[in-house]
């Protein structure tokens, strides 16, 4: 991820926060959610001479990026506790 990409990223997700922040997401339908976000992506998809629709695609791909990265760093940390001792067995 680039930095301009990490910035458009961290801008839709801070927006997001703002927006949503009384909403469950696991409640509330991605519509909804995709209509509340619309603004950001709006405007940043007129700073980059963009469409809204590549904006989206390119925010889903940084976001799945990032889950990966994370998941990622978890499941080596886990790994790594386990390789060191740091996690028992509970048995």
């Amino acid at each position: 991820m680039t930095a301009d990409e990490k910035v458009m990223l961290d801008r839709i997700n801070e927006y997001a926060d703002k927006v949503l922040k009384d909403f469950d997401p696991q409640k509330t339908r991605v519509s909804f959610q995709l209509e509340k976000i619309k603004p950001i992506m709006e405007e940043i998809a007129k700073e980059k001479g963009m469409s809204v629709e590549d904006v989206f695609i390119k925010y889903m791909d940084l976001a799945s990026e990032l889950t990966v990265s994370k998941e990622t760093k978890f499941q080596n940390t886990i790994g790594n506790m386990t390789k060191y001792g740091d996690v028992h067995d509970a048995r």
